[in-house]
């Protein structure tokens, strides 16, 4: 399931380049973050951070164990891949949420953007600059974000679509 590239995709997005290695290596059963590292060759910093990372988001548990003598708590981990596609699949409903919520921005909302410089405002904002650009003062011209609109909403329809499957 990890060798999918949606998932190493999503993977990628909450762990990182580094994290990944935590990702592509996991251990069958209960192992600690010390181990994880020594294996793959990086930080425990960075195996532990990914672990975190992967258990807020149901892909990792742990348990805890105090040594009596030390007072020193050992945390063993194992990974939860079953629950990538549920939260894969929540992450896509975040998206295309997301995806919906600027839809309607940018069709509810007409655009000045600066030819020179690129800063782009809201017709209330631009009004109340005069239609001057803050950063480079140059003229501010009214934006077609029709392609923005087209483009966003292509988006949101793919991801409807796969959802649907």
């Amino acid at each position: 399931m990890v060798e999918n590239p949606v998932v190493q995709r999503y993977l990628h997005e909450l762990v990182g380049t580094e994290g990944m290695q935590v990702v592509l290596s996991p251990s069958e059963g209960e192992v600690t973050d010390e181990e994880i590292a020594e294996r793959i060759g990086i930080d425990v910093n960075v195996v532990r951070r990914s672990l975190i990372i992967l258990n807020e988001h149901n892909l990792a548990d742990y348990r805890r164990i105090r040594d009596q003598e030390s007072g020193w708590l050992t945390y063993y981990w194992s990974f939860q891949y079953e629950n990538i596609p549920d939260q894969l699949e929540k992450h896509m409903e975040r998206l295309l949420e997301m995806l919906r919520e600027r839809e309607e921005y940018e069709t509810q909302n007409e655009f000045y953007r600066c030819s020179v410089c690129g800063e782009r405002q809201q017709f209330n904002d631009a009004m109340e600059l005069q239609f001057t650009c803050p950063r480079c003062s140059s003229d501010l011209e009214v934006e077609d974000s029709t392609l923005v609109q087209d483009l966003i909403e292509k988006r949101r329809e793919e991801l409807e679509e796969e959802l649907r499957e």
